[in-house]
């Protein structure tokens, strides 16, 4: 048996191996939602969080855009009252606003034959269509990184785009590389979604993250 973490908690696992995650805030209240709006500053998002809440999006958990105080705690009142008793206990995360014309798929899933695999692909709007993705098994080298963004067929969304600069091929390679020490050094480690990882700048930043951990044997 499994069992899925929220999404602050996928991401406070991942964040040491060097996964890069915006500067967010986990509030219980629609007021310390203020507070985190105000002390974040510019716009901001608000998603509802918690581990049985794995599709905020498709249930309208999550506010874009949110200008200042007033709207960040009206938008915390709406979300915590969306939650449903199956959900269990739920808080409010509040991060930066961002938005980027490029999305990457990067994730870490077990093969049943072969064992740990980090994957690289196109997201977006476009993944389904253009079906972009490259795997490697664990432990995956720089070597192994560098030839992943490589082997992309999409080579023109990595380079200058729409005004943007190149995508930080280090940095593509950190995160491939951050997943794999996560897949060696975390017990348990079933599955890892970063999912979009936005390209801000040139910079990829994981603005959501899904961890799956197997049940320590003898757990209920």
């Amino acid at each position: 048996m499994t069992h899925t973490l929220s999404e602050a908690e996928s991401k406070s696992l991942l964040a040491p191996f060097g996964v890069p995650f915006l500067d967010e805030r986990l509030v219980d209240t629609a007021d310390a939602a203020a507070d985190a709006a105000a002390a974040i500053g510019g716009p901001v998002v608000a998603k509802l969080c918690g581990e049985a809440i794995a599709h905020k999006t498709e249930r309208g958990l999550v506010r874009l855009s949110l200008q200042g105080a007033a709207e960040a705690r009206r938008a915390a009142e709406e979300l915590l009252a969306a939650a449903r008793p199956e959900d269990g206990p739920v808080q409010v995360l509040v991060a930066p606003m961002v938005r980027a014309t490029r999305e990457l798929i990067v994730g870490l899933s077990v093969d049943p034959q072969f064992g740990p695999t980090v994957v690289l692909g196109v997201g977006g709007i476009l993944a389904e269509a253009v079906a972009d993705v490259v795997v490697r098994l664990v432990p995956v080298t720089e070597v192994d990184a560098e030839e992943m963004i490589d082997e992309l067929r999409t080579q023109a969304l990595l380079g200058p785009f729409r005004g943007e600069p190149a995508v930080d091929r280090r940095a593509l390679v950190a995160v491939l590389l951050a997943l794999s020490d996560a897949a060696e050094r975390v017990p348990g480690l079933v599955s890892a979604d970063l999912n979009p990882l936005m390209v801000v700048d040139g910079e990829p930043v994981a603005v959501d993250a899904l961890v799956e951990l197997a049940d320590a044997p003898g757990a209920a």
